[in-house]
């Protein structure tokens, strides 16, 4: 109980701090009474209520989204380091904005086309993929397996995508790249239903998994004999684990480390495996993770630095330390 009041006050603490800090100076006085509403400034109250705000709000739910991906997926094919990028998952994502940001295809349509363009191709691609492991998964039994198609499927992905690269003009190249970094400021806040309703159907779906995933931390066989239907779980997992990936990769690019490291970080926080404790905190810590990091992202001269600068000088350690605790 101690360590949920701690994570929530943490929350509330940096959901503050991400309203009261961006790259306008707004002093904290305006900031209060643009939020109390006793200011009149327009400009600034727009930059609080139109950016800053959502913003952080998507940094709550994307955290909370990926974290639990990643923590779902380690369980599931009994790997420390899986997580939807392992898969191939977010490189479905990346290859369907890169096919209309490098073919041209975003750049040649008007700016608000464009981006809802990005945001389509961006899921069609991450649920294209999902299908494809969902129908290997049917095929095979050995989770090693499936890593390794993953794995494959990333690395195939991956050449696909230099090869337009390689093709691509330089103006294209620049817009891909940005892309690329991640970003939780390109939800507005017309678009911030279409990215958290879906993020929570599928928080209350990992939920009602918690039950089959804490007896498969026993093994797959041991698991069978307690009634858990394997292949259904599994690819329960990987549905919800596509939706996830897909919803966030969409709107705010392929932020990494955070599905990765999160679940490792919860489970040293809360010392626990037992999934009834460990998925609820590791939905909190994935938004406390995340906020943290958007947080990280202003640097003092009012510079911004992109999210996928700083998730990796916290997922990095937390990764080195499993490898060499897991030897």
């Amino acid at each position: 109980m101690k360590r949920l009041i701690f994570l929530l006050l943490l929350i509330s603490v940096l959901f503050l701090l991400n309203i009261f800090v961006g790259s306008a100076s707004i002093s904290p006085q305006e900031v209060v009474d643009i939020l109390t509403g006793r200011a009149t400034d327009s400009a600034s109250a727009f930059i609080i209520f139109q950016h800053r705000m959502p913003q952080a709000v998507t940094a709550l739910f994307v955290g909370a989204a990926l974290s639990v991906s990643g923590l779902m997926l380690q369980t599931t094919l009994h790997n420390p380091l899986a997580g939807p990028s392992v898969l191939g998952i977010s490189g479905g994502s990346s290859l369907g904005v890169a096919i209309l940001v490098l073919g041209g295809i975003a750049h040649s349509a008007n700016p608000g086309d464009g981006l809802f363009v990005m945001y389509i191709a961006a899921f069609v691609g991450a649920m294209a993929v999902t299908a494809l492991l969902l129908v290997i998964s049917s095929m095979v039994r050995s989770n090693l397996i499936l890593l390794i198609v993953g794995l494959l499927l990333g690395y195939l992905i991956s050449a696909i995508i230099t090869t337009l690269y390689a093709l691509a003009s330089m103006q294209d190249m620049q817009n891909y790249v940005i892309w690329g970094m991640g970003d939780f400021s390109s939800v507005s806040v017309s678009q911030l239903q279409n990215l958290v309703i879906p993020i929570v159907i599928l928080l209350v779906m990992s939920l009602l998994m918690i039950k089959p995933l804490n007896v498969l931390q026993l093994g797959d066989m041991q698991a069978q004999n307690l009634g858990v239907n394997i292949n259904r779980t599994r690819n329960l997992t990987l549905f919800i684990v596509g939706c996830f990936t897909a919803v966030t990769t969409a709107y705010c690019g392929p932020v990494s480390f955070i599905g990765l490291a999160v679940p490792h970080i919860t489970r040293l926080f809360t010392n626990t495996s037992d999934y009834r404790r460990l998925l609820p905190m590791t939905m909190l810590t994935g938004s406390s993770v995340a906020l943290l990091c958007n947080l990280l992202c202003v640097l003092p001269n009012d510079t911004l630095l992109p999210l996928n600068a700083v998730t990796p000088l916290i997922g990095v350690p937390v990764i080195v330390y499993v490898v060499l605790k897991k030897r």
